[in-house]
């Protein structure tokens, strides 16, 4: 496969370079819908540079804290959840998005099906976005930071969300024949766990951070992988959030739809601070477009002009 730049001009996952070369400059995407836009930020903050790692685990650390007190902060105030909650169920009953009883139900009748949906639900959206966060950190610095920055926003939006609307989950709501499959399962760690729900906010779930975090992920994934099956994989993961929140009724459908508004605004939040998305990258930044495949090939050749 013949490539139009000497390998030393080539910016890829192994010759990262400080500054993209003009070989590389010259054949990296750099079109922009808004062009005369550029951000709110400082250029000099938008520049490229390589993404730290103590500062990101610092900066994850402390938003991680920030996300935790502020989310048990906010007041429970039951009454009020209680209330939104017979409204949300009224208002699915309206438009016919009740089915999730049904397969609440049918989940509680399948304690296997039941157990690994509670586990998934307690551990995965956070082993998943860490996972997605380190792999773009490690193999597309180029992207990460714009990235993380939305999934921030994403994050401050849905403890707003959690402030102005408590909302009761479906699984407490017995009145509507909810199966909460956590207390009937006993599952560990649990919010229904009395040792975990005294320090948890159990009225936090309008909009869905499940939702919106397994959108993060699939987002980032879709934009930023090669290999199709682990694209396609991608979009399937917030699909199977959506049957496991539901099922085991932690979240109304209505709440997933929020999930999705809090990513939207996540997202524009980070397009106004820089002026470009969050996958596409800085435009001094080195090119990381060659697959590895291309990479291995680009490197046969080189050995064979040699």
């Amino acid at each position: 496969m013949p490539y139009p730049y000497p390998p030393s001009e080539q910016c890829n996952d192994y010759g990262m370079v400080a500054v993209q070369s003009s070989a590389c400059a010259a054949t990296a995407p750099k079109a922009r819908r808004f062009p005369n836009y550029q951000g709110v930020l400082p250029h000099r903050m938008l520049r490229w540079r390589r993404p730290v790692w103590w500062q990101e685990i610092a900066i994850i650390a402390i938003g991680y804290w920030l996300y935790t007190l502020g989310r048990n902060a906010i007041p429970e105030q039951a009454t009020i959840a209680l209330r939104h909650g017979r409204s949300v169920q009224h208002l699915q009953d309206v438009l016919h998005l009740n089915f999730e009883l049904s397969l609440n139900r049918f989940v509680a009748r399948n304690e296997w099906l039941a157990q690994g949906m509670d586990y998934y639900y307690a551990t995965l959206h956070f082993i998943i976005t860490i996972a997605v966060m380190v792999w773009l950190f490690r193999r597309r610095p180029h992207v990460y930071r714009g990235a993380r920055t939305a999934l921030v926003a994403t994050t401050l939006f849905g403890l707003l969300g959690f402030y102005l609307y408590p909302l009761a989950p479906p699984r407490l709501m017995p009145q509507f024949d909810y199966v909460d499959t956590l207390s009937k399962f006993h599952t560990w760690g649990s919010l229904a766990d009395p040792s975990v729900a005294q320090h948890s906010n159990q009225f936090a779930a309008m909009p869905s951070l499940h939702i919106a975090w397994a959108l993060w992920c699939a987002l980032a994934i879709y934009a930023c992988a090669w290999r199709k099956w682990v694209r396609i994989i991608a979009l399937i993961y917030p699909l199977g959030t959506l049957f496991v929140i539901v099922g085991t009724a932690n979240h109304f459908v209505i709440d997933a739809v929020g999930g999705v508004v809090v990513v939207i605004l996540g997202f524009g939040v980070q397009w106004l601070m820089s002026g470009h998305g969050a996958f596409t990258p800085p435009l001094d930044a080195p090119d990381f477009s060659l697959s590895e495949s291309d990479q291995e090939a680009a490197d046969a050749a080189a050995g064979q002009s040699g």
